[in-house]
């Protein structure tokens, strides 16, 4: 058995005016003004599992972000090229009205899908100013084994 509910009896201006602070405050979040970005930046991480893309502005601030799973490819198909010409048709259409419009690509990733996402972003009609290739290198390898004793 568990505690005993007491009810609480309001009368009604009480639940009127609860109502009209609930739809002001829903009025004032539902009113999100858009600005029009004109620069941004478009990150591509290819993976051997997923092809994931962000765009951000010239901040680094992150407007939207998508990635192979989110659309709806599962298991070894994330990391097609073609699930990567879809992310990046998804990108284009999410963030048509709004922009960026001349952007800036960094692609990170060994992936299969890195250069078929760089031509679908190309044939959506942006302003690419640079590609660059942000893939992170090891400038020493891997700690050898121990000398093996006999």
């Amino acid at each position: 058995m568990g505690k005993k509910k007491v009810a609480k009896k309001f009368n009604e201006e009480t639940i009127n005016d609860s109502k009209s602070v609930s739809t002001a405050i829903n009025e004032k979040t539902s009113r999100v003004i858009k600005h029009k970005i004109e620069n941004g930046c478009i990150y591509i991480q290819a993976s051997f599992n997923n092809t994931i893309m962000t765009v951000t502005d010239d901040k680094g601030n992150v407007i939207t972000w998508l990635s192979a799973g989110s659309i709806g490819f599962s298991g070894p198909k994330k990391a097609t090229p073609f699930a990567a010409s879809r992310v990046a048709e998804a990108i284009a259409e999410k963030i048509k009205r709004s922009g960026p419009f001349n952007i800036r690509i960094f692609v990170r990733g060994i992936g299969k899908g890195r250069d078929s996402a760089v031509r679908s972003l190309a044939a959506q009609g942006f302003n690419i100013l640079s590609i660059k290739d942000i893939t992170p290198v090891p400038h020493n390898g891997p700690k050898p084994p121990k000398v093996r004793r006999v």
